[in-house]
């Protein structure tokens, strides 16, 4: 052993009696029994081991001492006459010779208990993070993520990718986020970006020659927090590929992550390959989303032409969707709080009824269904005891809606849900272009890079909106890890396919110069995909919140309350920059 100890504190057995040993750590807690008797745990890295205080002189030392102190116990291993089985040192016990302290805890009161700190106020933890990783349950997630990002590359490497790192301090791009700028000391009033991703240089590696490339990459994005999206920074396992097609890709994400999750997760069951292809627009309208949970094995149905004119408001003249789920005895409390969670979720309404025992439609929008009820019950293939939640909007929204339904009433049905498994699939067939909900105009749908359907010729004869692209999302268990895509490496197709959304040549070149410039050189086809280390780790581990398996996480509203960051600067750095602050007169 190093660091001047002989053992760490999870590996004394019963064969270790009689050692002389040496332990370091934290003072974790002691139950006094006597002046002279009291049994402390002590707790490090590995482990915990107790120490048993049997004198005065030992006992006033600790009683100098707050918790989380580090100390150090020089000290005998005997074997303990009360066992602790759930322990892995529990049958031993150190009779400490000598005690040094090596570094006070000046607080007597801590802002949480360490092992209780997941019950804290997040805040909190996030302030006092040094003690919140000091909880064994935090910290082993911190373990699991290094041993899965160190999987990930062995497996990586194993199929020939190569490691490149590429630069942290670049320029600004499209890439569908806020970019972080950076100000460039010598180079008044221009900026440097922080990466949202390395799609340009992973595409220009391809131009310059390499074959397969990879890099467990950090990339920042000026984005909000969501349960699943850390704000600022996030990692992802990027790779490109030479010479490939989407096939190729697949391949490659289809046998590096199935025995990871396998592995390392919770669940012990992931799917093997291929793994499902499910057309975009098929995604939505059979499961009302393009990151489809399918341990859920509820679908969609039309019910626009049964009930869009059963007088209901709410259905006139919209499309409505329909998911009936048999076997589904909830109570009325339940379904209310499912159709409010659907509200919260996407501000559109849900509804329901049932088709009891009977055969009668009970329950609901109901009486609005009642001179149609066969119709209905044929339309949708209803069994007695059916329940049927409904959404209704245009096309899309009610695809969205009833997607959060289908999603919340899975969950809520032990038997329409399997929840011990990873259930992955691709969505692929994305539409190249799509109208802006706010611009109004066209615009690149998933990714500019992308290389349409069809190719020139699509760009040319086909209707902006018909147009599909080699993209494709990894999906697993309703979360999205990633984005990818065949790439445009022909300058001629990718000229063209900016000139749809109004961007000619000049500003191809302007937003993309090296990327562009390299392609006129004779540039493979090439194809990649960048799955989110963060989200896949979080799925591994059961967590439900990003937060929990990232060491030092921003809270929601972007701020590192551990080191007070984002802070206010110096004027003088500022003055260096040439920047002048503008007060908000409000």
């Amino acid at each position: 052993m190093i660091q001047s100890r002989t053992h760490n504190c999870n590996e004394l057995r019963l064969s270790d009696a009689g050692k002389s040993v040496t332990l370091v750590g934290w003072f974790e807690n002691i139950r006094k029994v006597s002046k002279n008797l009291g049994f402390l745990i002590l707790r490090d890295f590995y482990g915990t081991t107790q120490i048993v205080i049997e004198s005065e002189d030992m006992m006033g030392i600790i009683d100098g001492l707050n918790k989380e102190s580090t100390i150090s116990v020089t000290g005998t291993v005997r074997e303990r006459s009360s066992k602790n089985k759930e322990l892995a040192t529990g049958e031993i016990e150190v009779v400490p010779s000598r005690i040094e302290v090596l570094g006070k805890c000046i607080y007597n009161a801590l802002p949480f208990e360490i092992n209780q700190s997941k019950d804290a106020d997040e805040n909190v933890r996030l302030k006092y993070r040094y003690l919140d990783l000091r909880n064994p349950a935090v910290k082993n997630r911190m373990v699991l993520r290094s041993k899965i990002t160190a999987e990930l590359r062995r497996r990586m490497i194993d199929l020939d990718f190569l490691e490149v790192t590429t630069p942290i301090l670049t320029c600004s791009s499209p890439e569908g986020a806020r970019d972080y700028l950076v100000p460039a000391r010598n180079h008044p009033g221009k900026f440097y970006a922080l990466p949202q991703a390395p799609q340009q240089f992973k595409q220009i590696l391809m131009a310059s020659g390499f074959d397969r490339y990879f890099q467990i990459a950090p990339c920042f994005r000026d984005e909000d927090a969501r349960a699943d999206r850390s704000p600022g920074e996030f990692y992802q396992m990027d790779m490109e590929m030479a010479f490939a097609s989407q096939e190729d890709v697949f391949s490659v994400i289809e046998e590096v992550l199935p025995p990871v999750f396998e592995k390392y997760g919770v669940y012990k069951s992931a799917s093997k390959a291929p793994f499902i292809r499910i057309p975009y627009l098929e995604a939505m309208d059979k499961y009302g989303s393009d990151k489809p949970d399918l341990r859920i094995d509820l679908v969609l149905q039309d019910a626009t032409d049964v009930m869009a004119d059963c007088g209901f408001a709410p259905f006139e003249g919209q499309t409505v969707k329909a998911i009936v789920v048999d076997g589904f005895s909830a109570t009325r409390k339940v379904i209310d709080g499912i159709c409010a969670e659907v509200e919260v979720q996407t501000a559109n309404k849900a509804y329901w009824f049932k088709l009891d025992e009977n055969g009668e439609l009970v329950g609901g929008i109901a009486k609005f269904l009642q001179d149609r009820k066969e119709a209905v019950v044929n339309a949708l293939g209803l069994k007695p005891g059916d329940f049927v939640g409904l959404a209704a909007g245009k096309k899309l929204a009610a695809q969205k809606t009833a997607g959060v339904l289908r999603k919340l009433l899975g969950a809520a049905s032990e038997k329409h849900m399997k929840k011990d498994c990873y259930e992955f699939c691709w969505i692929v067939d994305f539409p190249m272009y799509e109208i802006g909900e706010e611009s109004g105009e066209l615009e690149f749908c998933h990714n500019p890079f992308s290389m349409p359907q069809g190719g020139l010729d699509a760009l040319k004869n086909t209707e902006p909106l018909d147009i599909l692209a080699y993209q494709y999302d990894l999906v697993c268990n309703g979360v999205e890890l990633s984005s990818g895509a065949v790439r445009n490496h022909d300058p001629e197709i990718m000229i063209k396919a900016f000139e749809l959304v109004g961007l000619g040549e000049d500003d191809v070149k302007a937003k993309f110069p090296a990327m562009y410039n390299a392609f006129c050189y004779g540039a493979p086809p090439h194809a990649g995909i960048a799955p989110g280390v963060d989200r896949m780790v979080m799925l591994i581990c059961g967590e439900e919140s990003i937060r929990e398996i990232i060491p030092f996480p921003m809270n929601k509203n972007a701020m590192d309350v551990m080191m007070g960051a984002p802070a206010p600067v110096e004027p003088k750095q500022l003055e260096e920059l040439r920047i002048k602050l503008v007060t908000d007169e409000k």
